[in-house]
């Protein structure tokens, strides 16, 4: 027979392996989503090591109060100031448009959220490294529901919901600020020979209508593309008061083209040449910096400067700055 002390012991123990074997089952548990490919797939429970292929899962995550493991840039060696520069800690996957599999692979991953489009081609390979879930990232009418199904992913659905409300709720009170009977001509544009602009119903085009701006580009043809070339011919014609360029590097094709020149927001120094945040706009940080710049960029009597770095501060929980 066993004596009490060691009765005690046995179930101490007993408990113990209940216990291990109950954490083990939890970190196997998986949950079925739906991404916006329409493809269900099977998630962990609240993962731990997230790789991200666009700034959207690295921007949510922080957010969040998680660092991911991996990540891809805009540009090399350019850590962005709307992240804090805190992707330099982060293992780098290559450029968004071209991940690198192998280095994703390196980072053992449990969860990949990565961007549709520059993705959809290699989903079998990269479901083999880990589960892959895949959003459009492409308009505003979007970005509420990512955030949302990315924060329940990750296990802080009630801090996506927060998320989602404070932006609606800032982005009233900017709109209620704003100029009545303003409505500067805008356009968001890649830089190119042929720059490539921005509908309306894209996410950052929206914000900067929802203050007021009259965007050159006019909306999106049902079921058509979020953007459309517009020649610089063109562009003088609509004549944009306020440009918005992603600024992608030193090519500028588009000041070689003597029309740019004649362009009134050329004239005016209205030219804004706008950082990664502009490009990947979906996620919480990005999207809130962007409606505070964009702002000052309309208006710059009524709204003040934004300083990126401060603002992202704010948003970023400091124990993981």
């Amino acid at each position: 027979m066993l004596g009490n002390g060691l009765k005690s012991l046995c179930t101490i123990g007993l408990i113990g392996i209940l216990t291990v074997g109950s954490a083990t089952a939890d970190s196997t548990k998986t949950q079925s989503i739906v991404d916006e490919r329409g493809t269900t797939v099977q998630v962990p429970v609240e993962p731990k090591r997230i790789a991200a292929i666009s700034y959207f899962a690295t921007d949510v995550a922080f957010a969040l109060g998680i660092k991911p493991v991996a990540t891809t840039y805009m540009a090399a060696g350019r850590d962005p100031d709307f992240l804090l520069g805190m992707t330099k800690q982060i293992k780098q996957i290559g450029q968004r448009a071209k991940p690198n599999l192998e280095l994703l692979s390196e980072a053992k991953p449990d969860i990949i959220v990565a961007m549709r489009r520059y993705t959809i081609g290699n989903a079998e390979q990269l479901q083999k490294i880990a589960p892959y879930v895949a959003y459009n990232m492409e308009l505003l009418s979007e970005s509420d529901r990512e955030i949302s199904q990315l924060a329940k992913i990750l296990g802080k659905p009630e801090r996506g919901d927060e998320l989602n409300v404070a932006f609606s709720q800032h982005l009233a009170e900017y709109s209620a600020k704003a100029p009545k009977n303003v409505h500067p001509r805008f356009q968001i544009m890649w830089a190119g020979d042929t720059p490539w602009s921005f509908h309306t119903e894209n996410t950052t085009a929206s914000i900067v209508a929802a203050l007021g701006g009259d965007n050159i580009a006019g909306s999106m043809r049902p079921g058509g593309p979020f953007g459309v070339e517009l020649s610089l011919e063109a562009m003088l014609e609509k004549d944009p008061e306020v440009i918005f360029v992603y600024d992608s590097g030193p090519d500028r094709p588009h000041e070689n083209n003597p029309i740019w020149q004649q362009l009134s927001a050329v004239k005016n120094g209205r030219v804004f040449y706008v950082a990664d945040h502009w490009v990947e706009t979906n996620g919480p940080i990005a999207r809130e910096i962007v409606l505070r710049e964009a702002a000052h960029y309309l208006y710059p009597d009524t709204f003040p400067k934004v300083d990126v770095r401060a603002e992202a501060a704010k948003l970023i929980p400091s124990d993981i700055q």
